[in-house]
């Protein structure tokens, strides 16, 4: 578990940050603004900010000769150091690839609840939860009684087969996914019975692979669809000091076998043609790309020059996804299924707002202390 807590607090954390971030930019393009009504004046508050900034950032090459060298040293060890970081992320992946083959066996279980392929024993399905039972009040344990017992001599009726729509309503609770999920994509998620997670072997580059595993459908031939997640773990020689750890840098997805007709990405439209010269109209049939979650398994490719934003940002969006499945949903799948999980995830949200607001309230006695400021000074 130390290399999933590891990935999954840095993820966290990065969010955290990023959206402190965000709310502080705003915050600080608010300000802008306010003053711009007022004149570009800089206000004795600004020219203080300015001041003691530079003050806090040293200028290196006004330093001695012989400071700099020294600066350049540590520069050098902090490289080495960089390096060693790396290396341990390495570790993480291996120990990450070790523990996975000690919770596949438990995962195969899982599926084969879900799938309805075994049935779970009395003993497997006890679970006791204090807040269920003190919820259920005296007379309800009594009418609950009094109806299992009706069930029990009534004739036996069909049961589902497993959990239905298990691996669909996890996708339906959890926000990131349901916004890649399309109606006509239901039904065939309705046969999904299992996702993995494979990490790539000792001595292979660094990468994971997402396994979608289908029951036989009239959708496609495919029982397995894949998506490969590439990852660095190594220093930028060109800018050895921005290394955080491991970071997705590129991913590819499968070939979907559809079925005659059957394709959910693609829609067919029907588009009039006029002829020019002889003025006869015809009807034409085309088709093209459609909204879809099985639009994952065909990924963009990042520009070669790094130059487009949006390109960029689909990206980060699916390498983000990759992740989350990987991190989250895979491992603790009947949490979102109950939705659980999510309270989790929301709580988390809850304690980054309440920072922030107690950001926006420091901010604002810092405001109040500015306007006691003597505009002549």
């Amino acid at each position: 578990m130390c290399g999933h807590n590891l990935f999954a607090k840095s993820v966290r954390a990065a969010r955290s940050v990023s959206q402190r971030v965000i709310a502080m930019e705003a915050r600080k393009n608010e300000k802008n603004e306010a003053r711009g009504k007022g004149g570009n004046k800089t206000s004795q508050g600004d020219r203080t900010e300015i001041i003691s900034e530079a003050e806090r950032i040293p200028n290196v090459s006004a330093l001695p000769k012989a400071v700099k060298r020294r600066v350049y040293a540590l520069k050098r060890l902090q490289v080495q150091s960089a390096h060693i970081e790396a290396k341990f992320y390495e570790e993480v992946h291996e120990l990450e690839r070790k523990y996975a083959g000690l919770y596949q066996p438990i995962f195969d279980k899982r599926r084969e609840v879900v799938s309805g392929a075994v049935e779970p024993t009395d003993e497997e399905c006890e679970w006791h939860s204090e807040g269920e039972e003190e919820e259920l009040a005296e007379d309800l344990k009594k009418k609950a009684a009094l109806e299992e017992k009706k069930e029990e001599s009534a004739p036996p009726a069909d049961d589902p087969k497993g959990i239905p729509e298990f691996w669909l309503t996890i996708f339906k609770h959890v926000d990131m996914l349901g916004e890649m999920l399309q109606e006509h994509d239901e039904p065939i998620l309705k046969h999904l019975q299992d996702i993995k997670v494979k990490f790539s072997e000792p001595g292979q580059p660094m990468s994971f692979t997402l396994e979608f595993h289908f029951e036989p459908n009239s959708y496609f031939s495919n029982t397995v669809l894949t998506k490969v997640y590439k990852m660095k773990s190594e220093p930028d020689a060109a800018d050895p000091f921005s290394f955080e750890g491991p970071e997705i840098v590129d991913c590819e997805g499968c070939k979907i076998d559809w079925h005659k007709g059957k394709d959910v990405t693609v829609k067919t439209i029907k588009k009039k043609q006029k002829h020019k010269g002889r003025g006869t109209v015809r009807t034409i049939t085309k088709e093209v790309p459609q909204d879809s979650f099985f639009n994952f398994f065909n990924p963009v490719k990042a520009s070669p020059d790094g130059m487009d934003e949006d390109l960029d940002f689909t990206l980060a969006t699916d390498f983000e996804i990759g992740h989350f499945f990987r991190e989250r949903i895979i491992p603790r799948a009947v949490l979102y299924f109950t939705g659980e999980a999510l309270e989790d995830d929301e709580s988390f949200e809850e304690e980054d707002l309440e920072e922030g607001e107690e950001e926006d309230l420091d901010e604002e006695g810092e405001e109040e202390d500015e306007g006691d400021l003597d505009p002549t000074a």
